[in-house]
């Protein structure tokens, strides 16, 4: 009869999350910039962070779900900015 060694559950830090803080900070959607994701179900916004550190910086995010200018989001981090839109065709947008 074979016995089983139990595994102890380390809990290991995630990459770049000792920068992050605990606090949320709220930025105003200024525009659309179009849409991303294999199907086209991301939405590439640009925002204005309005507390936090990083006040009144404009920055680049990716949205899931339904959102249109003038919206406000609430932000885990203000560090991380999404990368451009390379293509000139928004991926999944039929038009």
């Amino acid at each position: 009869m074979k016995t089983q060694k139990k595994q102890e559950n380390k809990q290991q830090s995630s990459k770049g999350s000792d920068r992050i803080t605990g606090e949320v900070a709220s930025a105003i959607v200024e525009e659309i910039v179009g849409r991303t994701g294999f199907r086209g179900e991301i939405t590439q916004v640009k925002c204005l962070v309005q507390e936090g550190r990083d006040k009144g910086r404009s920055m680049r995010r990716n949205v899931k779900g339904s959102v249109r200018a003038g919206d406000i989001l609430m932000l885990r981090e203000t560090e991380i900015e999404a990368r451009r839109i390379k293509s000139k065709i928004t991926k999944g947008a039929y038009t």
